[in-house]
């Protein structure tokens, strides 16, 4: 097995203890796909940073932590327009 299959294998296992730790956080009903970028980590969820939901940080739990963060601010309602959501509102349920 190489080096690059086994990081792949910590990291999940990384991400599970967080979901099991959080049951209900955003992260952990959504999976979102987790990969390292000029090594900061990144939880995703959408087609790409600017058209999803992400988070980063230095760890994997980090990176989650702040994808919960980023998800739940997505879901509230616009101020300047009532009822309205973000385009994250709309990932959410699809």
């Amino acid at each position: 097995m190489t080096a690059k299959r086994i990081g792949k294998i910590a990291a999940r296992q990384r991400a599970e203890l967080y979901y099991e730790a959080h049951p209900r956080s955003p992260s952990a009903a959504r999976m979102p796909k987790l990969f390292v970028r000029s090594g900061v980590w990144v939880a995703l969820l959408g087609r790409s940073v600017r058209e999803g939901i992400a988070g980063f940080g230095p760890s994997i739990e980090a990176a989650l932590r702040a994808f919960d963060a980023q998800y739940l601010q997505a879901l509230r309602p616009c101020a300047s327009e009532p009822g309205q959501t973000t385009a994250a509102h709309a990932l959410a349920h699809r």
